[in-house]
């Protein structure tokens, strides 16, 4: 069992940058790939960034690529999402997922965290 609990988010204006961090509590942090997903209103959820379990593998939508990086501190049990050039469109509610694989799918999420929201004003 692993439980998530996403901090970090906040209002920021465009062009700003956040920091997301994603705690994990549990054994076996370090078994899991985290993934994160972002679900703005009206819209449906969809795959942000993920990093492999020992941290040496990361992947990102085409959307934030060059503007995130994802990141994990596994001696701590924490994820990051650092979000630099943030847009307008980068506003939703964020979330962490534990996974046994990277995967932009977000049915082969095994644990969420509740979500932090991020709005960005233009």
């Amino acid at each position: 069992q692993v439980q998530l609990v996403e901090s970090g988010g906040g209002l920021v204006q465009a062009g700003d940058s956040l920091r997301l961090s994603c705690a994990a509590s549990g054994r076996s942090f370090s078994t899991y790939a985290i993934n994160w997903f972002r679900q703005a209103p009206g819209k449906d959820r969809e795959f942000v960034a993920a990093v492999s379990r020992s941290g040496g593998s990361t992947y990102y939508a085409d959307s934030v690529k060059g503007r995130f990086i994802i990141s994990r501190d596994n001696a701590n049990n924490t994820a990051y999402l650092q979000m630099n050039s943030l847009k307008p469109e980068d506003t939703a509610v964020y979330y962490c997922a534990a996974a046994p694989v990277i995967s932009a799918s977000d049915y082969v999420m095994s644990y969420w965290g509740k979500g932090t929201l991020v709005t960005v004003s233009s």
